[in-house]
């Protein structure tokens, strides 16, 4: 696993981010927009949310080692009825589904395994969260720790999953990405038909392209809800962002 994170320590996080996820898209006008998703009201964010439980459960519930096609959401359910469903679903099966159980996983960079998606889902989570905390303007700020383990996430599987895609990337470049209130950095190296390698920087490496602030910034930033500090090649920028 990953960073010395584990099952149920990505479960503790899911569940407390589908916690305040919830209060705040109880709390909200259901026909309120969403600013960090751009043409998204309260009801898209909370069916959006109801709809990735829904699908990203099934690996873990059915233990599929073969992509599945889903059936299509409910029709006729209220959008925070189908959410609170699928979140009652997963109460029961995170804890209940260990991370070295077999599982289809969505990137070439991931092992088969169902650890995958226990950190999928808590990251997934925790930015619907600050998407609806956000708009509702009672952001909570997360914790460091956290946000690496996204970053490390995001770097080293999802944007892996771009090159599974129809159209994959096709830009050549290095970026490293140096955190600023933690010790951690990382260099991406991406080349056309192949995964992007991640490793841990080395001391005054020179890349293509840098990217430095703060965990959450950071963190936050690569899925273009905060402002990224970067130097260098924005071509490669724009294969690292996941917005």
């Amino acid at each position: 696993m990953a960073g010395g994170w584990t099952t149920p320590r990505w479960t503790e996080k899911f569940t407390e981010q589908a916690a305040m996820f919830r209060a705040a898209v109880g709390e909200a006008d259901p026909a309120a927009k969403v600013p960090s998703c751009p043409g998204w009201t309260f009801t898209e964010l909370a069916r959006h949310v109801g709809r990735f439980l829904q699908t990203s459960l099934e690996y873990l519930r059915s233990g599929s080692t073969v992509r599945l096609t889903l059936p299509p959401p409910p029709v006729g359910v209220a959008p925070l009825e189908y959410l609170d469903a699928q979140l009652a679903l997963a109460a029961e099966v995170l804890p209940a589904v260990p991370g070295n159980r077999p599982a289809w996983t969505f990137s070439p960079a991931s092992p088969d395994l169902a650890w995958v998606w226990h950190r999928r889902l808590a990251h997934e989570l925790d930015l619907r969260r600050w998407d609806a905390q956000a708009a509702l303007r009672v952001l909570v700020d997360g914790d460091a720790d956290f946000a690496v383990d996204g970053i490390e996430e995001s770097l080293g599987t999802l944007v892996a999953a771009k090159y599974a895609a129809d159209v994959p990337p096709t830009v050549r470049g290095t970026a490293l990405v140096q955190l600023t209130d933690v010790p951690e950095a990382w260099v991406v190296t991406l080349e056309p038909g192949l995964a992007p390698g991640l490793r841990a920087a080395w001391p005054g490496e020179e890349t293509d392209l840098r990217i430095t602030g703060e965990a959450q910034i950071v963190h936050y930033g690569l899925w273009g809800r905060l402002p990224l500090k970067t130097a260098g090649d924005q071509n490669v920028l724009s294969v690292l962002r996941l917005d």
